[in-house]
């Protein structure tokens, strides 16, 4: 009987689990095509196939599942990034591990560049939130990371705090002004072919203005 209750609640979790991750990956979706004030309710429980009562089982409010969207979007990056960022090694190693990482991530999901966009210029608790839970910790890890490259003769001398800004503003600015580029004509500015030399050129603007010797090996 004990057996068969915990197989039971057991399957209970599982399908929460899922219907939970269904309206997330559906919010996203909504939220990135029409912002946080034109998603409705309704749209996002019709994509999740759920009833949209089910939404306010989960989620408080729209804005509770839109803080929600957020967080799940940056968990698994930010555990990855932080790994990277404070592993041994050469620092330049690392660096360019981290900005191919970034990259990378952002390309994956590119379509939900808006949504970060958004969170930005909303400001308010759901941004101060993230900045304390992931954007803070992961620019300390990258200060830290440039300081000790520099310390060790690796990168240039500059100012660290600068320099980590404008790593970051190299990988994100890209994906940040899609509608931008291609009302300049940049239809493809997301293709893989495009993607790629943008990642190449990131990652050369990196070595050029901030290795002490561009052209050494990395290993």
């Amino acid at each position: 009987m004990i057996g068969r209750s915990s197989s039971s609640t057991t399957k209970r979790r599982e399908r929460a689990a899922g219907t939970r991750a269904a309206i997330l990956a559906a919010a996203a979706h909504i939220f990135a095509e029409q912002g946080l004030a034109g998603a409705r309710t309704e749209a996002i429980a019709a994509r999740a196939g759920v009833n949209k009562a089910l939404l306010y089982y989960y989620f408080k409010d729209k804005d509770a599942l839109y803080a929600a969207v957020l967080d799940d979007q940056f968990e698994g990056f930010h555990r990855q990034a932080m790994q990277v960022l404070e592993s041994p090694g050469s620092a330049r190693a690392v660096l360019l591990r981290y900005a191919s990482l970034y990259l990378d991530f952002i390309a994956a999901r590119q379509r939900f560049a808006p949504l970060f966009q958004q969170m930005m210029l909303a400001g308010g608790k759901p941004l101060e939130r993230l900045v304390r839970k992931y954007l803070a910790p992961r620019r300390r890890a990258l200060r830290r990371l440039i300081e000790r490259g520099m310390g060790e003769g690796e990168f240039r001398p500059a100012d660290p705090e600068h320099a980590a800004v404008a790593v970051v503003a190299l990988i994100v600015f890209y994906f940040s002004r899609g509608p931008v580029l291609r009302a300049l004509g940049h239809r493809h500015a997301y293709s893989p072919a495009h993607l790629a030399r943008h990642k190449q050129q990131v990652l050369d603007f990196i070595r050029y203005g901030l290795f002490a010797d561009p052209e050494a090996t990395v290993a």
